[in-house]
């Protein structure tokens, strides 16, 4: 059995900032309404480039930061809920931007927690040998799929890409990790519905790409799941949240990440947080977040870190990665 060690994070977000007072021009809100509820100050969205390219500009950073050459690139996962297209995947059209021809390329979709799904599930490719070089992408375009007239939903996302490079290495790696789903409440966040609609169908349908979110049940779920999730793998490694350096939670909601330290009696400045200056990328935060952390040099080398995300499906996890 190899490791998987984690060799580089890279971001890439648009250049366009949307502020909050920008928003109060489209619907009914305002700078101090939305950062009190949310954290969020500005957030990034795409004037042109879609989930495909902003997710590959994260990808090429990564892979130049890991010093290896694009066909070094055996996997690609990209966690996405704002594809480019149903068919072909986002991964394969990644493949195909930054060069990497010789990549098994696919997408996994788990909403927010994606991520930590897609790194969970490229560890076990490269811990069985099937792989040696990983590329895991979060990346979305939300922006394309929000009701610009809600203002529950629209000033809550943004847009951005975060990539990283696993390889086959003697330490490091994922050393516990806890995911779920619970599809009994899958209607609490949807996006991109399409029906059954065809000539022998009784009853035809329309489609709709809007996101739908139920606000409240997603704020009570994850206040209530996320803490049992990071206990469950501090549990599983058998370690204590003293010997964790930075908690990277899923940038939903600072007042979500404020209920989790209070609860697990964790303090606040070992959550790491950017949410005030990206807004919720769903996908994209975390892998961003961890980019944020690399770039600004607050972890290095044997540094132990939780990544927990949850969202749509609904789906949550947690994985203790160390550097």
């Amino acid at each position: 059995m190899f490791n998987s060690k984690i060799v580089a994070f890279s971001k890439y977000v648009p250049e366009k900032i949307v502020t909050n007072n920008d928003l109060s021009e489209i619907v009914d809100t305002s700078d101090e309404w939305i950062f009190s509820r949310t954290g969020i100050k500005e957030r990034r969205v795409s004037t042109s480039e879609n989930t495909s390219e902003v997710c590959a500009k994260a990808a090429e950073a990564s892979i130049i930061k890991a010093g290896v050459s694009p066909d070094e690139i055996e996997l690609i996962i990209t966690a996405t809920m704002t594809p480019d297209y149903s068919s072909p995947s986002t991964a394969c059209i990644i493949q195909k931007l930054i060069g990497a021809k010789k990549a098994v390329s696919f997408d996994l979709s788990a909403a927010c927690s994606g991520f930590v799904f897609a790194l969970c599930a490229a560890d076990k490719f490269i811990k069985t040998g099937a792989f040696k070089n990983a590329l895991v992408i979060g990346g979305e375009v939300t922006s394309k799929v929000i009701d610009w007239s809600d203002r529950g939903t629209c000033v809550l996302f943004g847009d951005g890409a975060g990539a990283c490079v696993i390889k086959q290495g003697k330490g490091g790696g994922i050393i516990a990790e806890d995911l779920h789903s619970d599809g009994e409440r899958f209607d609490s966040l949807t996006s991109l519905y399409t029906p059954v609609n065809n000539p022998y169908h009784k009853e035809g349908g329309e489609g709709f790409n809007r996101l739908t979110m139920d606000g409240r049940e997603i704020f009570n779920f994850a206040t209530r799941k996320v803490p049992e999730s990071i206990a469950a793998v501090l549990q599983k490694a058998n370690i204590s949240s003293e010997d964790i350096k930075y908690i990277v939670p899923h940038q939903a909601n600072s007042r979500i990440v404020e209920i989790i330290s209070r609860k697990m009696k964790i303090p606040m400045d070992k959550f790491f947080m950017n949410m005030d200056r990206y807004g919720n990328t769903s996908a994209a935060s975390i892998p961003i977040a961890l980019a944020e952390l690399s770039d600004m040099g607050l972890i290095k080398e044997k540094d132990k870190l939780i990544i927990t995300g949850f969202g749509g499906g609904l789906t949550w996890g947690s994985a203790i990665i160390e550097l």
